[in-house]
């Protein structure tokens, strides 16, 4: 058969354009710019104090950078792994998670920082145990609601059971001490337990116990008891117990609903501790404004959506598992943020809790990358996979 020709040469075919990959491209854009915000907000808020201590005031922008680089390593490592890998080994990684958690307690080999020992020093890299704990305790329990679901809706001791796994990995985190981390661990794994169809008495007694818990060891604990007092009247002692709070109202009040601009807030400048960490959205306020706060708070609730949304894709493709996975993540991260946030403008006590994906600090930012990756991964694979609605009716109709 004779080729076309033009101008007497023969035609090459042409080679189709490169696709990109079809996933929730809406999410992943969400997700980076929450970043990169972060990394502004992050070089503004820690140039004066990386100057006074370092005198370097890029020494805290290079670390960030670097912790930058790690997260995109680990969520394209991620990325690559198929979900049926995390549900296999999710057992696993939990029991991982809780040796972490032991290593960290080891006289001389954990990090104590400001009086609290939550890392392992990996040459220049410090892991955070419980970082990875809350990652590998949704993939434990999503797992374990797909193995036991009839167990977990009829019966008490099919809740019991993963609760007592939990509360072993929620004290380890509470030795250290890290009571916010707690906080969002415990009510991540009680929502998705409830997402699961546990009987709702048994969930409204462990919400009690749960609480009176609580109660008990803020009651115990003098300083956790200062800071409950504290939060409700931070003015009432503005230099010691209520500094943080107070400095951080005072940056929403100076930000008003514009900002001051960018690099020209006051706070940050030795009188708001931790401003590039726990207290960036107070940052935020205040060079950005209330609009800037907003768009914070718009992404974050954009994120958790597209969580729940490719969760619900996947529950009604049949792929239980991985609608668990999704719903937790999301659930995870709206609840840390909604708490950093949360204790920023007073409305909860002080706690240290980073905000995920803008704070500065390299694990809470991998394992938010991490779980951006999963959350991704999940879609894509029920995009490739067309007959997954046809099972999932299947299976529907025969339940039915």
């Amino acid at each position: 058969m004779s080729e076309a020709l033009e101008n007497g040469k023969p035609l090459s075919r042409r080679q189709p354009a490169p696709r990109l990959p079809e996933m929730d491209w809406t999410l992943l854009i969400a997700a980076a710019a929450l970043i990169g915000l972060g990394f502004v907000m992050v070089a503004s808020a820690s140039m004066p104090i990386a100057d006074r201590q370092f005198h370097d005031p890029f020494h805290f922008i290079w670390r960030h950078a670097a912790a930058l680089a790690l997260a995109l390593a680990a969520a394209l490592g991620v990325l690559a792994v198929p979900i049926r890998f995390w549900e296999r080994h999710g057992t696993l990684l939990f029991f991982l998670g809780i040796l972490l958690l032991v290593m960290v307690l080891i006289p001389g080999l954990g990090r104590n920082v400001n009086g609290a020992t939550r890392w392992i020093p990996l040459g220049p890299f410090n892991l955070q145990s419980s970082e990875f704990m809350k990652f590998f305790a949704v993939i434990f329990i999503a797992g374990y609601l797909v193995r036991r679901r009839e167990e977990v809706e009829t019966r008490f001791m099919g809740f019991v059971k993963p609760m007592v796994l939990i509360a072993i990995a929620a004290t380890l985190i509470m030795a250290e001490p890290d009571f916010g981390t707690t906080v969002v661990l415990m009510a991540t794994v009680m929502a998705m337990l409830f997402l699961g169809g546990v009987n709702i008495a048994y969930f409204g007694a462990l919400v009690g116990l749960v609480v009176l818990a609580g109660v008990a060891l803020v009651i115990t604990s003098p300083y956790r008891m200062q800071r409950v007092i504290s939060y409700r009247d931070p003015w009432a002692d503005p230099f010691d117990t209520g500094f943080q709070l107070s400095q951080a109202l005072i940056a929403f009040g100076r930000g008003e609903w514009a900002g001051v601009g960018l690099g020209n807030g006051i706070q940050k400048q030795f009188y708001l501790p931790e401003a590039h960490t726990d207290f960036i959205i107070a940052v935020v306020g205040e060079e950005l404004g209330l609009a800037g706060v907003l768009l914070v708070l718009v992404a974050f609730g954009f994120i958790v959506w597209r969580a729940f949304r490719i969760g619900f894709r996947a529950r009604r493709a049949g792929r239980h598992f991985e609608a668990y996975l999704a719903q937790g993540f999301g659930l995870g991260l709206g609840l840390q943020g909604l708490i950093n946030i949360g204790v920023n403008v007073g409305l909860l006590p002080t706690k240290g809790l980073t905000l995920p994906f803008m704070s500065y600090g390299s694990n809470s930012l991998i394992v938010a990358s991490m779980i951006i990756a999963v959350l991704l991964r999940i879609d894509l694979e029920a995009r490739q996979d067309p007959g997954s609605e046809t099972r999932a009716g299947r299976v529907s109709w025969v339940r039915a």
